[in-house]
């Protein structure tokens, strides 16, 4: 007998003779389990994964290290032993293990950027791996190949797990879409823009000039290498990226063919200076090198600016630093002067360290300024929060400074001030210090979660959009999401939602769609009557924030509430208008809200249907994104079990 090889694919059948398969295994056969073991054994020590996809490669890592006991019982058995269909098995696994690598190394080492923007796309891959493991499981001969009773129970258990397996839709994934969202977003009419893109770079472990040189490279490398990305997925990426490196203070250059250079190389293009001899924070080359707690060398300037900005991690590695001292790194110092003599290139002056320089200027300024925010005098202390306001927005230097002098807890004082003007920067001022990671646990220990309420409440309509842009802030610590809501901060976002300019309309959204992450605050927002103003919201093309609200929406047809609230026929029509007529994302995220209310309430489908939703559906799922054609797929499935379609 022989095995019917076509080299296509792993599909190969066994020659029975004499109604029982005979191995013919050759000696690439006799491997597979070697390279299967071998396979598992490199993903363990792959590294570290991009933090959006985190969890599903532990999870993946974890689950084909389960698979060693089976594999090096069946590397025992003598191979001739071996049937061909336990063959057919391996050779299945092998494949599906393979796949599973490739995945985890893009995982590793891919544009942080793309990866984030496709991550559903991602889940996908993770949920075709698992399926692909799961056949290779189904009808391995466990008997014939020797696996024992209790490690075939495990492995029939974990086959079980992989076919339970959903899709994570968690609220991490949730606050990434709409800081995405923001970020794409190509107007600045919204006060909450500068806190979500540095949310965002604190999720993708893009602040320092390093790391957005190395995402640079990666996305140039994408660029070239995957020729099915589209011009508008390009052009998105681009704009995140241009977003977040003019939030570091990066020089924007275009991606493809332009990297970022180096200030003190610009004149000298020609020089090639070792990698290690520039500074991770701004790509510089380094005069006085040292070294932090964690190990990493950077120049004593920039680092001790990054640690005057109360920031306690090291900025390459993101780990929280045991002390905060800095030790001289005298061999690469030498090494550096040595280089440039050898090269006659000129190292960057010392800075002047005259007694009054701009920077001991402005901490004096700034000093001084606080202490007048507890002036008697009113055109003093108005003064002195109007200044600090507009400073506090500046830089992250500013935003230190003011925390460290004290400044923080005298501008939530004033927010209680009899004086709207005062309260207005003193709460726009909050905002802006609230940017910072470490200024948010300090603003929110002076209490002042209270007092923005009130003026959300009752403030002029200025005061009113940046508290909501405040809450916002807070908020994405999650026990301040709690907070805001036990303390009634919801029904007047409401508000702003319902009666606000159109900027105060938009923090309202954004700071919703925050709160709304935690189940009582999505509650607590339907019974305040979120969803009409909402509708409204959506239906408001002067406001440009179709995704956002559809996102929130999704959220709220989450539960019960929503989805008799957003079950309303008009409502219907809207989505399937929006299927037909929005853009490629609005399409995406109509559908996901139909998909949602949908599965829940089989009538909604049938009026969908009625308004004309299939052949628009049908549209999107051959012409439209990859993610939008993997909606509309799932709608079409959902509306063949609503009613009958040839």
């Amino acid at each position: 007998m022989a095995i019917n090889r076509d080299n296509k694919g792993d599909e190969e059948r066994p020659v029975m003779e004499g109604g029982n398969p005979v191995s013919t295994s050759t000696q690439s056969d006799e491997n597979f389990v070697e390279e299967i073991i071998a396979i598992v054994e490199s993903v363990k020590n792959i590294g570290e994964y991009r933090k959006t996809q985190r969890k599903e490669c532990s999870n993946l890592v974890r689950r084909l290290k389960l698979f060693l006991p089976i594999l090096e019982e069946i590397r025992e058995m003598d191979r001739t032993k071996i049937p061909d269909v336990g063959i057919l098995c391996l050779k299945k696994m092998r494949k599906a293990f393979q796949s599973a690598k490739k995945l985890l190394k893009l995982c590793h080492r891919g544009s942080k950027i793309y990866l984030a923007m496709e991550s559903e796309a991602m889940m996908v891959r993770f949920q075709s791996v698992y399926e692909s493991i799961n056949q290779a499981l189904q009808g391995m001969p466990y008997e014939e190949l020797g696996i024992s009773q209790e490690e075939r129970e495990q492995i029939e258990l974990l086959g079980a797990q992989l076919r339970r397996t959903k899709k994570r839709s968690d609220t991490q994934d949730m606050e990434l879409t709409m800081d995405l969202m923001v970020a794409l977003s190509t107007n600045n009419d919204r006060n909450a823009n500068a806190a979500s893109v540095e949310r965002l770079a604190n999720k993708l472990s893009l602040h320092t000039a390093e790391e957005l040189r190395e995402e640079t490279l990666r996305v140039e490398k994408l660029f070239k290498e995957k020729r099915s990305l589209s011009s508008e997925s390009q052009q998105h990426i681009t704009r995140v990226l241009d977003k977040l490196k003019s939030l570091a203070g990066v020089e924007e250059n275009r991606v493809v063919d332009d990297p970022i250079v180096p200030k003190s190389l610009a004149k000298c293009a020609s020089i090639a200076v070792p990698h290690e001899f520039l500074c991770p924070i701004t790509l510089e080359i380094m005069r006085d090198p040292v070294i932090i707690a964690t190990g990493q060398t950077y120049e004593r300037e920039s680092i001790q600016e990054w640690l005057d900005t109360n920031r306690g991690t090291c900025p390459k590695t993101g780990q929280t630093l045991e002390h905060l001292s800095l030790v001289p790194n005298v061999a690469l110092k030498n090494l550096i002067q040595e280089w440039c003599e050898n090269n006659n290139y000129e190292l960057p002056k010392e800075a002047c360290t005259s007694a009054e320089t701009p920077s001991t200027t402005n901490d004096a300024k700034i000093l001084s300024l606080v202490q007048n925010l507890s002036s008697r005098k009113l055109d003093e202390q108005r003064n002195a929060v109007e200044k600090i306001r507009v400073l506090s927005k500046e830089s992250p230097e500013n935003r230190a400074l003011i925390a460290n002098a004290g400044g923080i807890k005298l501008l939530v004082q004033l927010l209680s001030y009899p004086d709207s003007r005062i309260q207005e920067h003193a709460v726009t001022a909050l905002f802006n210090l609230s940017i910072d990671e470490p200024n948010k646990k300090l603003i929110s220990h002076e209490e002042a979660i209270p007092a923005i309420i009130e003026i959300l409440q009752k403030g002029t309509i200025l005061a009113k959009e940046n508290s909501a842009a405040a809450l916002f802030s807070l908020s994405m610590l999650d026990e301040n999401k709690v907070k805001i809501g036990s303390l009634n901060g919801i029904p007047p976002l409401v508000d702003l939602l319902a009666k606000g300019t159109i900027r105060g309309k938009k923090d309202a959204v954004t700071a919703l769609f925050n709160l709304c992450l935690n189940p009582c605050n999505k509650i607590m927002a339907i019974e305040a009557g979120i969803v009409p103003p909402l509708i409204k919201v959506l239906e408001d093309k002067k406001l440009e924030m179709v995704n956002e609200t559809l996102s929130l929406l999704l959220i709220l047809a989450s539960c019960s509430e929503g989805r008799r609230e957003l079950g309303e026929l008009s409502f219907i029509e809207t989505l399937v208008h929006l299927i037909r007529d929005g853009s490629a994302k609005n399409k995406e995220c109509a559908m996901a809200v139909l998909l949602e209310l949908g599965s829940n309430n089989r009538n909604l489908i049938l009026a969908a249907l009625q308004y004309g939703v299939y052949e628009h559906v049908v549209e999107v799922s051959k012409n439209g994104t990859e993610r939008g054609r993997r909606k509309a797929e799932s709608l079409l499935k959902l509306t063949s079990t609503a009613q009958e379609i040839p």
